[in-house]
C-alpha cells in the first residue's frame, strides 16, 4: 500500500479516525434504502462485508449487508481510482468485516442473484450456514449434498454471530413490536407504565421456584413476579398500570419452554364487578373463541388422566390443545388454536387469588392458550387483608415476611385483577418456533448462563 500512489482510497481506518476524531462530512446511505432514484448517484454505505470474491486481479466482488439489506459492491482496476493493489485488499477482506463503501449506485439491468465465496479465515459458524433451514438442509441431502448443520448449542455459545441471520433478526424485531403494540395499546387505554424491583426480601408468590442470593448479609431473592409490588400500587391510586420486564425462576424442568428468565408483560387494573374485565382487556381485537370448562372428562376421555383441583401439565395443555383444535368427539365445534379456561383449581393458584364466590375449590381466574401452550395467566386478586392473611397462611407462607405487602391494604384497596403475557412465549408460538430458546438473544435455563460479558472464572 505504501507503494500505491492510490492507497489513500482504501485501506484500514486508524484507530485514531474511529475515536469521534471529527463528524460525518458525507452522508451515509441505508443500504435498504437503495433505490432506483439514485441511479448513477455516489453513495457511501456501511456494513458487513457477507460475501468476498476475486476475479483475476483486476476485479473483486462483495456482498455488503446491513440489518438484512444487501448490495453487491464492484471493484475494478481503473486508473487514477482504483489500482490492482486495492483490487488485492478487497479479495483479501475477511468474511464479516464491518467496511465502509463509497461508489456510483448502478441499477443493472438484471436482478443480482448473489457470488460465490472465497475460503478465508472463519469465525466459528458463518452466518450463511446458520441461514439455512432444516426444510433447505433435507431438500440439498435429497440430491447428495451434504451442508452444514449448526446445532443450538453451537448457536447461543456464538450468539454475536447467529443473530446475524435473516431469519433471527425477524425473530428479535418481531418481538421488539409486540413488546411496542402492547404498551402502545395500554398507555392508549390510560394505563401507566411503572418499573418494580427485582431485587427482594423474601418470596414474591412463595414456593420452591426462587433464585435465593446474599445480599450484603441479607437474605434476598431474584424476582419471580412484580405482582406484590403492582398490587400495593394499586393501593396508592394506579388503579391502571402495566410493566414490561425481566421475571426469574429457579425452574428445574429442561425443555422446550421453560427458562430461568423471561421477559414478563404484567398489567394490574381495578375491576369494577367482574374479573372478566381484565380478561376483555387481554384479549384486544384477537379473540377467536372461548372455552368455559376444564374438559376434565374429554381429557380423561383421550386417555389423559388429571385431577379435578389440581394443575394441567404439560401434557394435558397439549392434549387440551389437540383436542380444541381438531373439534372435541362429534361436536366439532371449536376447530381453533386459541382458547381460554377459566376458573381454574385454587389449589393450583398462587395465594393472591381470589376463590369463587360460588365454589371456593375454584378461583376466579382464567388462563389463554395457544396451540396447547399457555401465553397467559389472569385472576382477581384478594384485596380485603383479613382474608389476606388467611389466604397467605393457607398456603404455608409466614406472614411477617410479606408484611408490607399485606399491610399495604388496610389503608383501602379496590378490588382489581390483573394478567400476565410471556413475550419468549407468544413469539416462539407466533414464529412456529420448536424451541424457547430461539426467541432469547442470551437465554437463561437450568443448565445455560453463559455466554456473559465476565469470564466466570474471574
Amino acid at each position: 500500500m505504501d507503494n500505491d500512489p492510490l492507497f489513500a482510497n482504501y485501506g484500514d481506518i486508524p484507530l485514531a479516525e474511529l475515536q469521534s476524531k471529527s463528524e460525518v462530512d458525507f452522508p451515509y446511505t441505508e443500504v435498504g434504502s437503495l433505490m432506483e432514484h439514485l441511479n448513477d448517484e455516489v453513495v457511501l454505505v456501511r456494513g458487513r462485508a457477507q460475501t468476498i470474491r476475486g476475479v483475476g486481479k483486476k476485479m473483486a466482488f462483495v456482498v455488503v449487508r446491513e440489518r438484512g439489506f444487501t448490495v453487491q459492491a464492484v471493484v475494478s482496476e481503473q486508473a487514477g481510482l482504483v489500482s490492482p493493489q486495492m483490487v488485492k485488499y478487497v479479495a483479501s477482506l475477511n468474511r464479516e468485516s464491518i467496511i465502509d463503501v463509497e461508489g456510483i449506485l448502478t441499477v443493472p439491468s438484471d436482478p443480482i442473484k448473489g457470488a460465490s465465496q472465497k475460503s478465508c479465515p472463519e469465525p466459528p459458524h458463518q452466518p450463511r450456514h446458520a441461514a439455512r433451514s432444516e426444510a433447505d438442509i433435507k431438500k440439498d441431502q435429497e440430491y447428495g449434498d451434504q451442508l452444514v448443520r449448526v446445532n443450538q448449542d453451537t448457536r447461543l455459545n456464538h450468539r454475536i454471530i447467529d443473530i446475524r441471520t435473516p431469519a433471527n433478526q425477524g425473530i428479535f424485531r418481531i418481538q421488539s413490536q409486540v413488546g411496542n403494540i402492547f404498551r402502545q395499546f395500554l398507555l392508549s387505554e390510560g394505563f401507566a407504565e411503572i418499573h418494580m424491583p427485582k431485587l427482594i426480601a423474601g418470596s414474591s408468590e412463595g414456593g420452591s421456584a426462587v433464585l435465593e442470593l446474599d445480599y450484603k448479609g441479607q437474605p434476598a431473592c431474584l424476582d419471580q413476579s412484580p405482582q406484590l409490588h403492582k398490587q400495593m400500587v394499586t393501593c396508592g391510586d394506579f388503579v391502571r398500570a402495566f410493566e414490561i420486564g425481566p421475571a426469574f425462576r429457579a425452574e428445574d424442568s429442561y425443555t422446550h419452554r421453560h427458562l430461568c428468565k423471561f421477559t414478563s408483560l404484567d398489567i394490574e387494573m381495578e375491576i369494577k364487578k367482574h374479573y372478566s374485565e381484565a380478561r376483555k382487556g387481554v384479549l384486544f381485537f384477537y379473540v377467536m373463541d372461548v372455552v368455559d370448562r376444564l374438559f376434565v372428562e374429554r381429557l380423561k376421555d383421550a386417555g389423559v388422566e388429571i385431577d379435578p383441583l389440581g394443575d394441567l401439565n404439560t401434557e394435558s395443555e397439549r392434549k387440551l390443545g389437540q383436542l380444541v383444535l381438531e373439534g372435541i368427539a362429534s361436536e366439532n365445534r371449536y376447530g381453533t388454536e386459541f382458547y381460554i379456561l377459566h376458573r381454574s383449581p385454587l389449589a393450583a393458584r398462587p395465594f393472591y387469588n381470589t376463590p369463587c364466590y360460588d365454589n371456593p375449590a375454584y378461583s376466579s381466574s382464567f388462563d389463554v392458550f395457544i396451540q396447547g401452550e399457555e401465553i397467559i395467566s389472569g385472576a382477581q386478586h384478594v384485596h380485603v387483608p383479613e382474608f389476606l392473611i388467611e389466604r397467605v397462611q393457607s398456603c404455608g407462607i409466614d406472614v411477617n415476611t410479606i408484611s408490607t405487602y399485606v399491610d399495604s391494604f388496610r389503608y383501602g384497596a379496590p378490588p382489581h385483577g390483573r394478567f400476565r403475557v410471556g413475550l419468549e412465549r407468544v413469539v416462539m408460538l407466533f414464529c412456529g418456533l420448536d424451541n424457547i430458546r430461539k426467541t432469547l438473544l442470551y437465554p437463561r435455563d437450568l443448565l445455560r448462563i453463559a455466554p456473559s460479558g465476565a469470564d466466570r472464572n474471574s
